[in-house]
């Protein structure tokens, strides 16, 4: 199966999604479920394993974004377990970390679908 641009722009919407439901867990919306720093039930996560791995699984810039997107649930956690704890500014200001993965993983994403649509 072929990815396609909108196979990467569903990927951004679930990244963004990922950022949306954490800073609800910082600002007291919901709660921090154990699920959401899951690589395995992370919607970016879930689309790596069956979009991304069976068609281009061999690239690098894969794996990469794998590795990064699992530090950023890790450091979401962190984030969450802070708040829990009322440090509540503390985990706040851990979102620019977080945005910093969310870059980190943007740029790897549009290098793997300039490859993609190169081959």
């Amino acid at each position: 199966m072929a990815l396609s641009s909108f196979d990467f722009q569903q990927a951004r919407v679930k990244q963004v999604l990922f950022k949306s439901r954490l800073r609800s867990v910082l600002y007291g919306v919901r709660e921090a479920e154990p699920e959401l720093f899951s690589l395995r039930d992370n919607p970016l996560g879930q689309w790596l394993q069956s979009t991304v791995k069976p068609a281009v699984g061999a690239n690098p810039d894969v794996r990469e974004i794998e590795r990064v997107l699992q530090q950023m649930l890790q450091t979401g956690q962190d984030l969450a377990a802070r708040y829990s704890r009322g440090q509540i500014e503390e985990s706040r200001a851990g979102l620019d970390q977080i945005n910093t993965y969310a870059d980190h993983i943007e740029t790897l994403l549009h290098r793997l679908e300039k490859d993609v649509a190169r081959a």
